[in-house]
């Protein structure tokens, strides 16, 4: 068990296999190597993308399937090299939330969604750079607002 400092949750003891390693880091925060998932309030499709490093590092965090069944990601095979994915059942996609006031107004980034292989508790955030997806798709839209074409 490791004890972390959390920014929503106070302080709490997170089983190490529930640790995910970020090789990379995420971009602007390259420093930050070691994430836990926690659900950010029992009852609500949401999570928090917490650092077990930085306390005030948390993301706000949605399964954008939930919301979006028509989205789509494709893993390239560097990605599913990297994460060391042998089975699509492992891998979870979530995406990045901007949370505003009022809550209805909030966006998620479907441009850049967080991929983890949750069998390796690996993950990385995946910049799509062939895709039409808006990086402030506004959350509670039905439709998807496509930023470009795709290309």
């Amino acid at each position: 068990m490791k004890v972390i400092e959390t920014k929503y949750n106070g302080k709490l003891e997170v089983a190490e296999d529930r640790l995910i390693a970020f090789d990379q880091g995420i971009p602007a925060f390259e420093d930050e190597k070691e994430f836990v998932l926690l659900p950010f309030e029992e009852g609500t499709p949401y999570y928090t993308l917490q650092s077990t490093k930085t306390v005030d590092l948390a993301f706000i965090i949605v399964n954008p399937f939930s919301f979006f069944p028509e989205y789509r990601v494709k893993l390239p095979e560097a990605t599913i090299v990297q994460l060391n994915i042998t089975n699509e059942n492992d891998v979870a996609i979530f995406s990045l939330l901007t949370v505003k006031e009022p809550f209805s107004e909030t966006t998620v980034n479907l441009q850049a969604p967080i991929v983890i292989n949750a069998n390796k508790q690996m993950g990385k955030q995946l910049v799509l750079g062939d895709t039409a997806y808006d990086r402030k798709q506004p959350l509670f839209q039905k439709e998807l607002v496509l930023a470009k074409e795709a290309k």
